[in-house]
């Protein structure tokens, strides 16, 4: 259990925090590291509750979630800033020479801050430190820290001193700085993940402010990966591979990889191996995912890509070497656009395996080599294997034949295009429906659903909150088509809409953007909110008031 705090100040250039460059050791995480002032708790912390002010044993227990204790993470926070930095929260001043001596006493561990305070009568001011956020290491390395961050404001009249055992160096900087790379500084995925979150607020009290205002800061615990050339890559929270890689290796092995590359088969269940195509590019990511769903020798495949002579028989060879015997038996297809179903007609030649899959109702810019052996329904069930059960869940928006399909015994669903990683699917008419999209998306909501595996991109965790969100980003944007018609003094076209409607998205993106903003206005004039013209030959909307 360890305990940091964040000093900041205003600089001339903006906020600055304190940072210290730490010794250089063998065998140590942390060593020649640039971090902020902290370390391990200490059980004689707690006795320095009796010579504290300005916190509650039970209030910050309650904030820091811990049954009782918390305050000891303050007391902790102080104590080590002293040590490494010199710098003391007090109720009056002190004479820093006279305390020096102590530094290294604590240090050492000869003894506690409680001992310090009884000795020149000095009572901690913990009433300044904020809780900031909470990281623990990852699994999978020997010494693991469970770290709560503080912010605060630099104490006054006081001046910081390395410890020269500890800290070797400060360095007062503000967050880009430190984050530069021509300065080279050494940074701890935690400390440059906070250095850019800091970075947000121009000054010592936003971010204090900010800090003060936002409900507890959840646990971050990053995730180590399998890296290129056997080196070890650290993900964290927020990063796509990170739900994927804590399923797949919740122990810490490393052994799981963050990217993804075209033919690299990843077993992500006994009964679900995802091999991806050879087509990245700006709207596909990584690559189309083609996934082989069964058990024992019985095998389909989910979406089996572009039209691929490659990708074909990376997926024979992937099935070939489940179980001696195996074979892929039927081929399922979300929906027609060419990185998703032209690879079925060959590879149903190479296997025999039949196409399932519906035909879309408008021929833009879809497969026309589809031809589907059985146009599935929504709600029908597939038993693929024993215990292996596929449910077809209809989901038109994205396209009209669009169908996702549901692994119950795993609580996965297939996504297909209809949900998408780290982005959202451009809805183009007339085939795009943006009502029949949102509508889905809601309707899947009452799905019980563990995982997401989508047609591009990583396993994804915590489909609900991935579904709401989605919908409000929707709903977000369609507030700005409505906010955008009502300040057009005549009838505008979406091209002439999309700057004001898409003013977060880079203009190289403003013709995809267009389509769906056309999505939006179509189902805006379905909901009686927006009226459509023809002006000459373009078509221009108007508010409906």
């Amino acid at each position: 259990m360890a305990a940091s705090v964040l000093f900041l100040r205003d600089g001339t250039a903006g906020l600055e925090v304190l940072m210290v460059r730490r010794a250089e050791r063998e065998n140590d995480l942390r060593s020649g590291v640039a971090a902020f002032p902290g370390g391990v708790l200490d059980a004689r912390d707690r006795e320095a509750h009796a010579h504290s002010q300005g916190a509650d044993d039970a209030a910050v227990s309650a904030l820091l979630n811990v049954p009782a204790g918390g305050m000891d993470y303050l007391v902790a926070a102080v104590r080590e800033s002293f040590e490494e930095v010199g710098l003391l929260p007090c109720t009056t001043p002190f004479d820093a020479q006279t305390l020096h001596p102590w530094r290294e006493r604590l240090q050492s561990g000869e003894v506690g801050i409680a001992q310090l305070c009884r000795a020149h009568g000095l009572t901690l001011d913990l009433s300044g430190l904020v809780y900031w956020s909470h990281w623990l290491t990852p699994p999978g390395v020997p010494k693991r820290f469970d770290t709560r961050f503080f912010v605060a404001h630099a104490p006054r009249g006081q001046e910081a001193v390395p410890d020269r055992g500890e800290a070797v160096e400060l360095m007062w900087l503000t967050p880009a700085d430190a984050l530069a790379p021509e300065r080279g500084l050494k940074l701890l995925p935690v400390t440059r993940r906070t250095l850019q979150q800091l970075g947000a607020h121009a000054g010592a009290e936003s971010a204090l402010a900010a800090a003060r205002a936002r409900a507890p800061y959840p646990l971050a615990m990053p995730r180590r990966a399998f890296a290129p050339q056997g080196r070890v890559r650290v993900v964290l929270p927020d990063e796509l591979p990170y739900a994927e890689i804590a399923r797949l290796d919740p122990e810490g092995r490393a052994d799981v990889h963050a990217d993804i590359v075209a033919g690299r088969p990843v077993r992500l269940s006994p009964h679900v191996v995802r091999v991806t195509a050879p087509n990245p590019g700006p709207m596909t990511g990584p690559g189309t995912n083609s996934y082989l769903v069964g058990a024992g020798t019985r095998w389909t495949v989910i979406d089996p890509g572009p039209a691929s002579d490659e990708h074909v028989q990376a997926l024979q060879d992937v099935a070939a070497s489940l179980a001696p015997g195996a074979r892929i038996e039927r081929i399922l297809v979300t929906h027609t656009h060419r990185d998703h179903s032209p690879g079925a007609a060959p590879l149903s030649v190479a296997t025999g395996a039949p196409v399932w899959g519906q035909v879309a109702a408008h021929p833009e810019w879809q497969d026309d080599s589809f031809a589907p052996a059985r146009e599935p329904v929504h709600g029908e069930r597939l038993e693929l294997a024993p215990g292996v059960t596929l449910r077809v869940v209809h989901t038109p928006g994205h396209a009209s034949n669009h169908l996702c399909y549901l692994l119950e015994e795993e609580r996965t669903l297939f996504t297909g295009d209809h949900v998408m990683q780290g982005s959202t699917v451009v809805i183009n008419p007339p085939d795009g429906d943006m009502a029949a999209y949102l509508r889905t998306l809601h309707d899947l909501l009452e799905e019980d659903l563990e995982w997401l595996a989508p047609g591009h991109g990583f396993l994804v965790g915590e489909p609900h909150g991935v579904l709401r969100a989605l919908i409000a980003h929707r709903l977000k944007r369609e507030a700005k088509v409505i906010a955008a018609l009502q300040r057009q003094a005549s009838p505008a076209s979406a091209r002439a809409l999309v700057p004001a409607v898409y003013d977060d998205v880079p203009a190289a993106l403003h013709g995809l953007a267009e389509r769906s903003l056309r999505a939006h206005l179509l189902k805006l004039e379905g909901d009686g909110l927006a009226l459509r013209r023809d002006v000459g030959e373009r078509e221009a909307w108007a508010a409906t008031r």
